[in-house]
């Protein structure tokens, strides 16, 4: 492993000095309002007796896992958008790399999760009890984050064995492999088909899954009444968006040759900060229980 580059560059998303006083600003206000949000939706699950079931469960965790990943970018984009130096050591590069894959993944899996339980809930509800039992969701969870951490060290393990030898600038806001295979003193096809098989076979396959996983419940639905139809629909369709505005843009950055494109960064600013940020609000807007309950904890707490 070649350390003679000790450090890279982050170009950021501008090098205009009145746009970086504007995406300073803009992206702060997001920054602050995902953990806001996602903080709201953490504690009031955790202390509200109504949002007990697994899909309130899963949710936690969803939310848990949005706060961290948009934490492996943001402050860091923030930061240097008003800084002279905007330089990042090579272990903290590395380090980056694993959260944001660990955490990427994390919420990859919960998501694949929070299908499995509305399709349960949905095509099996005499079951449903037994089979999401609070005992089955910690090991599914369990599960994920063992999965996450196998991910992240396979994405790990291929960093590391890139060799730096020459330009050290990202024409990023974070550190990633996509960027770094790109500076690597080596051939990188390689490198390029294992990353495709690990990150955008996990992209694409998930997003097949859960895909198939609506088809089937939209179908049973035929057989529901009016009102089962409704609310089985509207808690669908928030896990449907969310899936679509996550899994479109990774599918993206993650399933194609070595190559870049000047919408790469906006695209991952979209599924770095962009759905962290909606996520809190596709799933209040959007669910009763949760607003009832955010509703009565916040206000007895004022």
């Amino acid at each position: 492993m070649n350390r003679s580059v000790t450090e890279f560059i982050l170009l950021g998303l501008t090098r205009d000095a009145g746009k970086q006083k504007a995406v300073f600003g803009v992206f702060l206000i997001f920054y602050l309002a995902t953990l806001l949000g996602n903080f709201l939706i953490v504690v009031t699950i955790k202390t509200s007796r109504t949002l007990g079931t697994p899909m309130y469960f899963f949710l936690f965790y969803l939310s848990f896992a949005d706060t961290c990943f948009s934490t492996t970018t943001a402050p860091r984009l923030i930061v240097d958008a008003l800084a002279q130096n905007r330089t990042i050591s090579y272990n903290e590069c590395m380090i980056q790399v694993f959260t944001f894959h660990f955490f990427g993944c994390m919420e990859i899996l919960v998501l694949i999760l929070m299908a499995f339980d509305r399709y349960v809930a949905i095509c099996k509800p005499l079951r449903y009890t037994t089979i999401m039992s609070r005992h089955v969701c910690r090991v599914l969870v369990i599960l994920a984050w063992v999965g996450s951490c196998i991910h992240s060290s396979a994405q790990i393990f291929l960093a590391l064995r890139l060799p730096f030898c020459g330009p050290n600038v990202i024409d990023n806001y974070f550190c990633d492999l996509q960027p770094l295979l790109k500076l690597a003193c080596m051939d990188t096809y390689v490198t390029n088909l294992l990353l495709v098989s690990n990150s955008g076979a996990i992209c694409t396959v998930s997003f097949i899954i859960l895909l198939t996983s609506y088809v089937v419940i939209l179908y049973s639905l035929r057989n529901h009444s009016a009102e089962g139809r409704r609310k089985a629909l509207s808690t669908c369709t928030s896990h449907f968006i969310v899936v679509v505005l996550f899994f479109g843009p990774c599918i993206f950055i993650y399933t194609r040759p070595p190559t870049t494109f000047p919408i790469d960064k906006m695209v991952a600013v979209f599924y770095t900060i962009g759905t962290p940020l909606l996520n809190p609000l596709i799933y209040t807007l959007r669910n009763m229980e949760v607003k009832k309950a955010m509703k009565k904890l916040w206000c007895s707490k004022v």
